[in-house]
C-alpha cells in the first residue's frame, strides 16, 4: 500500500508537467511533495522529445522510460537528459508503443489520439499490474470512468488505476 500512495503522489505532480510548467505553479503542496519514488516505474508511450520523463526525473527523482518511434526525438531526448544530468533514471528507447515491453511500469503517460488509446486500452489492462496507473493528457478512454479528471487551464488530465485481475 506505501509504494501505491507513492505512485499516486507522482501521478498527481506528474499532471502539470503534462500541461506546461505554467501550470506546475497552481498545483497544492501536497501533491508536490513526493517522497521515496524508488519504487515508481515511469513510462511514456510516444514520449516525443521526452520533457515528461524528464521532468519527472529532474524534480521528483522518478525512474522513467521514454519510448518513441521516432530515432531523431530519441536522440533529443537521451541528449536532453544528459543536459538536465538525469541519464542515470531515465532511458528513450527508440520502439512501437504496441509491442514495447511495458510490464515494468507503474505509471504510463499518454498524450495520444482517441483512436490510439482505444488500440492500447487492451494491452494496457492485460500488461500492467493492478494499482499501476494511467495518466492522459487531454484526451480520455472511451468506455473507463477516470478515477480522476482535472482540469488545467482548459486542458484535461485524465488517471486511472489498472484494476485488480479477474
Amino acid at each position: 500500500m506505501r509504494a501505491f500512495r507513492k505512485t499516486a503522489l507522482v501521478v498527481a505532480a506528474v499532471v502539470p508537467l503534462a500541461v506546461g510548467t505554467g501550470a506546475s505553479a497552481r498545483v497544492p503542496d501536497a501533491q508536490t511533495r513526493v517522497p521515496d519514488v524508488r519504487f515508481v516505474a515511469m513510462y511514456d508511450l510516444g514520449s516525443g522529445d521526452g520533457r515528461i520523463v524528464i521532468a519527472a526525473a529532474q524534480k521528483y527523482g522518478a525512474r522513467g522510460v521514454g519510448i518513441e518511434i521516432n530515432p531523431l526525438l530519441v536522440a533529443e531526448s537521451n541528449a536532453s537528459a544528459r543536459a538536465a544530468g538525469v541519464p542515470h533514471l531515465v532511458q528513450f528507447i527508440q520502439g512501437d508503443l504496441f509491442t514495447a515491453d511495458i510490464r515494468a511500469a507503474t505509471v504510463v503517460t499518454l498524450y495520444l489520439s482517441p483512436s490510439i488509446n482505444e488500440r492500447l486500452k487492451p494491452r494496457l489492462l492485460r500488461e500492467l499490474r493492478p494499482g499501476a496507473r494511467i495518466v492522459s493528457h487531454v484526451y480520455d478512454m472511451l468506455g473507463w470512468t477516470a478515477d480522476q479528471r482535472v482540469d488545467v487551464d482548459g486542458r484535461w488530465v485524465f488517471l486511472w488505476t489498472v484494476p485488480p485481475k479477474k
